[in-house]
């Protein structure tokens, strides 16, 4: 334990951030120091490496081809489906499709579900602090199926009034769209207990794990949560790759998202039948590096371990806050008692755009703006916020030059 009060016996930072050859360069002079984390994360080498060995020695088309490179390629594009099943503790891996991302994710079920299963006067629930890709798809479905969308509440501290979650719910409820942490504020919500008040009145589940895949360890099965959805880019791994678990009997019963190639059985000019999950939702040729890439990004995720990097995170999330609150003229955003590595913060005397770009000054690379997020805002009554989203290759001191730049910041702008 450093004088910080950060665990710095729990990993060792100095050796991991050698992995990552980005965070050795420097910004307008100055040693970068990355902290939107919550926006993407950077890659290790290991990531870059094995995706450079599969574009230059394995690449092929994946199932339909018969010869060497096609049948290593998707043996390989396999795997990484298995290795992200094991990763969520997922069943089975045909439980798990890929997508682009989290947001292609979120359509495809709101879509597919939807098209299935929601019929004018149903209801499905979201939180007042869901990123724009949770809001916006149900919204879209409501207009057009005639549903009804509704919105759990979260208190000044930025957690959900779990009481009047269980007021919103009825027979009426078909889905239950929520985060298991916000990119906004870091709350980090109660997604088991959500699950199981929503099943009891027969409704079912989608999680947004965007923010939760990268920092701790996910169950599937333990949540029992009917779909997860994650991507790549903010675990380590590649973009444009992500996907969705999903339980395999409304994988079954949902009709396809996306139709062409290689989603189909049997295609005449009358009619088509569909493939079984998940080829149904993976029309096309799929990114397969990206695949290969994101498997490389959950090995080395597994070698460290998933809960030293939480543990890791909350320190460091402990020690930010504890700098934060200390500065005169900050309003930190979201004091939820269960949070991930987010610090979400306001300056009365500038806007965040302004702040990010003094912070920048000093090499700081922070998120300034709504962070897709507006009702949040509008909740706690800010334009913006600036975050700054921390992952397991930060360190202290950076959270200390980070404390004294926003100082600077208000001096400049008071």
């Amino acid at each position: 334990m450093s004088n910080t009060g950060v665990a710095d016996n729990i990993l060792d930072v100095e050796k991991i951030r050698k992995d990552f050859p980005i965070l050795t360069q420097s910004v307008r002079g100055k040693p970068l120091i990355y902290l939107d984390n919550a926006a993407t994360t950077h890659k290790p080498n290991a990531v870059i490496e094995r995706v450079r060995k599969f574009d230059a020695e394995e690449y092929g088309t994946v199932r339909r081809g018969a010869y060497k490179l096609s049948e290593t390629a998707t043996q390989l594009y396999e795997e990484a489906r298995q290795k992200v099943a094991d990763f969520m503790g997922a069943e089975k891996k045909g439980e798990i499709v890929f997508t682009s991302g989290t947001t292609q994710s979120i359509n495809l079920v709101a879509h597919s579900f939807g098209k299935r299963f929601i019929n004018e006067g149903d209801e499905i629930i979201i939180s007042n602090i869901e990123h724009h890709a949770n809001t916006v798809p149900w919204q879209v479905l409501c207009e057009d199926r005639g549903a009804r969308l509704k919105v759990i509440p979260v208190n000044d501290d930025g957690e959900l009034v779990m009481e009047e979650y269980e007021k919103l719910l009825s027979p009426k409820t078909r889905m239950v769209a929520i985060n298991h942490v916000s990119n906004a504020l870091g709350t980090i919500n109660p997604i088991k207990e959500i699950t199981e008040k929503a099943h009891a009145v027969g409704a079912k589940v989608l999680v947004d794990g965007a923010q939760s895949t990268p920092h701790m360890k996910v169950n599937v099965q333990d949540i029992d949560c009917d779909f997860y959805t994650f991507s790549g880019h903010k675990m380590y791994g590649p973009s444009g790759i992500g996907g969705v678990y999903g339980k395999m009997d409304l994988w079954e019963e949902m009709p396809p998202y996306v139709t062409g190639g290689d989603m189909i059985m049997q295609v005449t000019l009358e009619k088509s039948t569909y493939a079984k999950p998940p080829a149904r939702f993976e029309a096309g040729t799929p990114p397969i590096t990206q695949v290969i890439g994101l498997g490389a990004a959950i090995d080395y995720l597994d070698e460290i371990g998933l809960d030293k990097i939480a543990d890791y995170e909350n320190s460091l999330l402990e020690y930010g806050t504890r700098l934060f609150k200390e500065i005169d003229g900050v309003r930190i955003i979201g004091n939820a008692r269960h949070k991930a590595s987010i610090i979400s913060f306001y300056i009365d005397a500038a806007h965040p755009h302004d702040v990010v770009t003094l912070l920048d000054q000093d090499g700081i690379a922070c998120r300034g703006g709504h962070h897709c997020a507006q009702p949040t805002m509008i909740r706690y009554g800010v334009p913006a916020t600036t975050r700054a989203s921390m992952a397991f290759y930060n360190k202290p001191e950076e959270l200390d030059a980070l404390a004294e730049s926003v100082k600077k910041c208000i001096r400049f702008f008071s």
